[in-house]
C-alpha cells in the first residue's frame, strides 16, 4: 500500500497539506453534498459497499483524502497507483495481486488510481477488463472532466462524484484545525496571525485546501519566534510553547494569484461555449456578449462560435423565427469575407439577434420520428403511393385527394402509415412565427383525426363544414385534451419545481403510493436520499420491484406509514431511512376528502412533524386539489330558474360535509404555527372533457351518488330530472371546458 494511504504523519515527518489529510469521514471538510449524514457516498463507504467510483473536482477538494477514507475503512485490499508514474507494466502487477486475493482468499481489492485522466487510451484499455469482472473495484481521482478524458466504458461502469470548491469557511475551519492539532499541525506552538493574514491565504487559495496548508507552511516555518519575550530566528522546529506571528507582508509573499488561463482544448473551453449557448437560449443578451467578448479575447476560433451559433438558429429558435438561421448564415459569410477586426460586428450582430429572437425547440421532435422508424418499418399508404408507374396493376394512388383542388389548397387525408394513424410529432410553440401558425395547424388535425377515423369521408365536393358531435373528434379530445398522465405530470412539476434541488439533497415523500413524485426526485437528487412514505406493505412491493433495475445503494427508501399519521418522527425518520433530517418533504394530495373537524388537527400534525425533520433551509411542499374548489354543474348549464336552484343546492353540498380550508386559511395558519414562512397560490386548472351518458348515470344516481343523493333532496325530484335532461343537452354539444383549483403551498424553514 502506498505511503500515501498511511495512517498519518507526525510533525516534520512530511509536508504539512500531506500530514493533515483526514483519516476518517468526520475529519473531511466540506463536500456535504457527497458525504454528509445519510448521502449515498457516505452510506457506501459506511457499509463497505462501494461499486467503481470516479472524483471529479479542482485541485485540493479532497479527492485523494477522500480515497484515503476509504483505504482506512474498508476490509477489502487496498492498491494506489499514480498515473503519472505508473505504466502498463505496474498496472499487470497490481492485477495480479488483486487476481490472487480473489481466487485464493475470495478477498475483494480497492484500487485507487491518482491523476487517472494522465493515462493514455491503451493503459485505460488495459485496466478495463479488470474493473469488468470485478478483480478491481476502481477508484479514479482527476481534475479533468471525466466524461471527455477518461475511457467512456470505464466512466459508464463508475459513479462520478464531483467534488466543489472548498468554501472560505471550510478553508478557515482548515486552517484552525491545522493550529490545534499537537500531533500532525501546529499546536505545540502559538500560531497568531496578525489581522487580514490568514483572510488573505483562504481568499487566494480560491477554494484549494492543499494551496492554503502549502501557504501556512511556508509563512509559519519561515516566520521568527518569540521564546518567553526574546525574538529568535533559528532551524524548524522552535521549542514547544514558543510563539509565531504570521504578519500580512509575510502571508502575502507565501501564496501567489494564480493565472486563470483559458484552455482551448480543456473544460474551461467547453464550460464557456456552453455558457454562451445556455445564455442565447436564455434570451440574455447582455450574457451572451459577455461570454461571446470571453472566447474571442481568448482567442476562440469564430468559425467554432458561428458553427455552435448556427446550431441554434435550427434547435433552440426554429420556427418561432425562421430567418434566424438566414441571417445567421449571411453573418458567417460576411465574416469570412472580411475577417478581424471589422469581422466582430457580424459577429455581434448575430449574437443579438439569436439572444433577442422568440424562442422554439420543436424542430426536437423529428427525434421521436426517427425512433418511431426505427422502431417499426411501416409500408406506405396506398393512396400516397407513386401512381405514374403501377397504377393500373395495382391501384396505386387510388384514391389520393389533390389539395389544389379543394378552397385554401387543402383537403383532410390520411398521410401517416396505417399503424401510425394518431401519432403526433410535432405541437407549433406558442410564439413568434409558430403562434401565428399554430391555430392553424391544430384546425386542420383535428378534421383530418375526424377523416381518417372513418366519421367523415371526403366526397367529390369540398368539405367546409364540421359536426361538433362527430365521434372521431370525441376520440381526438380524449387521445390529446383529456389525458390523466398530461394532468399528473404538471402536479408532479408545480411540486419539484416550486423548490431548488440539488443533486444531494435528501428528499421524504409523504404520501407516495403512486411513486409520481418518487422517479423524478430520484432523477433530481441522484447522490442524495429519496424516501417515500406508502400505506401499505403491498404498494411498497410495487415500488420496489419498479425499482428493480437500480443498483442496491441507488434504490429509494420505501416504508410503509405507521399509524401515527403522515410523517414520522426524527427517531422513527433514522430507522426507517438511516437518516432524521431531509432538504425537502413533499405531498400531493394528502388532505384528499376531509372533514372540517379533522382538518386543523392534520394541518398542525403535519405543520409540526415537517418542521423537526427539516433541516435549516429546508422546506415543504403540498399540493391539494379540495373538492369545493371545484367546478360546480351550474355553471355548466344555461342560466335560470335550473341553474339558480342548483347554485344554492352546490352550495348546501359544498359547505357541508367536504370543507373548504384552503379559503379559510388554516392550513396556512398551522405552517405559521410551526415556524415556518409560508406561501400559497392557488392554481387555476382547465381540461377539455367529454362527458359520457355512463358519467351523468352515475352522477344522477339519487341513491348511490352523495352528491346526487344530496342535490335531489334540496332541489325536488322534478327539478332534479329537468337538470339531468339539460346536461345531457349539453354534452351531446361536444366537449367541456372543466375548471377547477389547486392550491399549492410552500413552507420554508428558516
Amino acid at each position: 500500500m502506498d505511503e500515501l494511504f498511511n495512517s498519518g504523519t507526525k510533525t516534520g515527518e512530511g509536508p504539512l497539506a500531506d500530514r493533515m489529510r483526514p483519516q476518517t469521514l468526520e475529519d473531511i471538510i466540506g463536500q456535504d453534498h457527497i458525504v454528509g449524514p445519510g448521502r449515498l457516498l457516505r452510506r457506501a463507504i459506511q457499509a463497505d459497499r462501494l461499486s467503481s467510483l470516479i472524483f471529479y473536482g479542482p485541485p485540493g477538494t479532497g479527492k485523494t483524502s477522500l480515497a484515503r477514507v476509504i483505504a482506512n475503512t474498508t476490509r477489502a485490499s487496498f492498491e494506489s497507483l499514480n498515473a503519472v508514474l505508473a505504466g502498463i507494466k505496474d498496472i499487470r502487477e497490481a492485477i495480479d495481486r488483486a487476481d490472487e486475493r480473489r481466487r485464493l482468499y475470495g478477498r475483494r481489492t480497492i484500487l485507487f488510481v491518482d491523476e487517472v485522466h494522465r493515462w493514455n487510451k491503451a493503459q485505460q484499455d488495459a485496466l478495463l477488463p479488470w474493473v469488468e469482472n470485478g478483480t478491481v473495484i476502481l477508484v479514479g481521482a482527476t481534475t479533468e472532466n471525466p466524461f471527455f478524458e477518461v475511457n467512456r466504458a470505464l466512466v459508464s461502469r463508475s459513479r462520478v462524484f464531483q467534488l466543489k470548491p472548498l468554501t472560505a469557511d471550510d478553508l478557515l475551519e482548515t486552517a484552525r484545525r491545522c493550529l490545534a492539532d499537537k500531533e500532525r499541525g501546529y499546536g505545540r506552538w502559538l500560531v497568531v496571525f496578525e489581522e487580514g493574514a490568514l483572510e488573505h491565504l483562504v481568499e487566494v487559495a480560491g477554494g484549494d485546501a492543499r494551496s492554503l496548508l502549502n501557504a501556512m507552511e511556508l509563512a509559519v516555518e519561515t516566520s521568527a519566534w518569540t521564546v518567553q519575550g526574546s525574538p529568535t530566528q533559528g532551524r524548524w522546529p522552535p521549542p514547544e510553547g514558543a510563539e509565531i506571528r504570521i504578519s500580512l507582508e509575510a502571508a502575502e509573499e507565501s501564496i501567489q494569484r494564480r493565472a486563470l488561463l483559458y484552455d482551448r482544448d480543456g473544460d474551461y473551453h467547453f464550460d464557456t461555449i456552453s455558457a454562451f449557448i445556455k445564455s442565447l437560449r436564455g434570451s440574455d443578451p447582455d450574457g451572451a456578449l459577455y461570454w461571446l467578448a470571453k472566447m474571442i479575447r481568448a482567442g476562440e476560433d469564430p468559425h467554432f462560435i458561428f458553427r455552435r451559433m448556427i446550431i441554434l438558429a435550427g434547435e433552440d429558435v426554429g420556427l418561432a423565427d425562421p430567418n434566424a438561421i438566414s441571417v445567421v448564415m449571411a453573418c458567417a459569410q460576411a465574416f469570412d469575407r472580411i475577417g478581424f477586426p471589422e469581422g466582430n460586428f457580424p459577429l455581434v450582430e448575430a449574437c443579438l439577434y439569436l439572444a433577442t429572437a422568440p424562442k422554439s425547440n420543436s424542430a426536437l421532435n423529428f427525434f421521436d420520428v426517427l425512433k418511431e422508424v426505427e422502431r417499426e418499418d411501416a409500408e406506405v399508404p396506398n393512396h400516397l403511393r407513386d401512381a405514374s408507374r403501377d397504377g393500373e396493376s395495382f391501384g396505386h394512388g387510388e384514391g389520393y385527394i389533390y389539395p389544389h383542388a379543394y378552397r385554401d389548397h387543402w383537403a383532410a387525408q390520411q398521410y401517416l402509415p396505417s399503424s401510425l394513424v394518431g401519432k403526433l410529432f410535432y405541437m407549433p410553440g406558442v410564439t413568434g412565427y409558430e403562434g401565428k401558425i399554430r391555430e392553424e395547424v391544430l384546425r386542420k388535425r383535428e378534421l383530418q383525426a375526424a377523416i381518417v377515423l372513418g366519421d367523415e369521408r371526403p366526397g367529390d365536393g369540398e368539405i367546409l363544414t364540421w359536426s361538433a358531435a362527430s365521434k372521431g373528434r370525441e376520440s381526438w379530445f380524449k387521445r390529446l385534451e383529456s389525458g390523466r398522465s398530461g394532468l399528473l405530470l404538471g402536479d408532479r412539476n408545480r411540486i419539484l419545481g416550486a423548490v431548488k434541488i440539488s443533486r444531494h439533497h435528501r428528499i421524504l415523500i409523504a404520501n407516495g403510493d403512486d411513486g409520481l413524485l418518487l422517479w423524478e426526485s430520484l432523477r433530481r437528487a441522484p447522490e442524495g436520499l429519496c424516501a417515500s412514505l406508502v400505506e401499505s406493505e403491498s404498494a411498497r412491493e410495487t415500488l420496489i420491484r419498479y425499482a428493480g433495475t437500480l443498483g442496491e445503494e441507488e434504490q429509494p427508501r420505501i416504508a410503509v406509514r405507521g399509524p401515527g399519521g403522515l410523517l414520522p418522527g426524527p427517531d422513527e425518520a433514522e430507522q426507517l431511512f438511516e437518516t432524521p433530517v431531509f432538504d425537502h418533504v413533499f405531498a400531493r394530495e394528502p388532505w384528499r376528502r376531509i372533514s372540517r373537524n379533522r382538518a386543523s388537527p392534520a394541518f398542525r400534525d403535519f405543520a409540526a412533524g415537517a418542521f423537526k425533520l427539516l433541516a435549516e433551509g429546508g422546506d415543504a411542499v403540498i399540493l391539494q386539489s379540495p373538492p369545493a374548489l371545484g367546478e360546480r354543474i351550474s355553471r355548466l348549464i344555461p342560466e335560470g330558474e335550473i341553474a339558480e336552484k342548483l347554485r344554492k343546492a352546490e352550495e348546501v353540498f359544498f359547505n357541508g360535509d367536504l370543507s373548504l380550508f384552503w379559503e379559510s386559511g388554516e392550513a396556512e395558519a398551522a405552517f405559521k404555527e410551526a415556524g415556518f414562512e409560508v406561501e400559497s397560490e392557488i392554481i387555476e386548472q382547465r381540461e377539455e372533457r367529454l362527458i359520457s351518458a355512463a358519467d351523468l348515470g352515475l352522477w344522477f344516481d339519487g341513491e348511490r351518488s352523495r352528491w346526487g343523493k344530496l342535490i335531489r333532496a334540496e332541489m325536488g325530484d322534478g327539478d332534479f330530472k329537468l337538470l339531468e335532461e339539460r346536461m345531457r343537452e349539453r354534452i351531446a354539444q361536444g366537449p367541456l371546458t372543466w375548471n377547477w383549483k389547486s392550491v399549492l403551498l410552500t413552507a420554508r424553514k428558516r
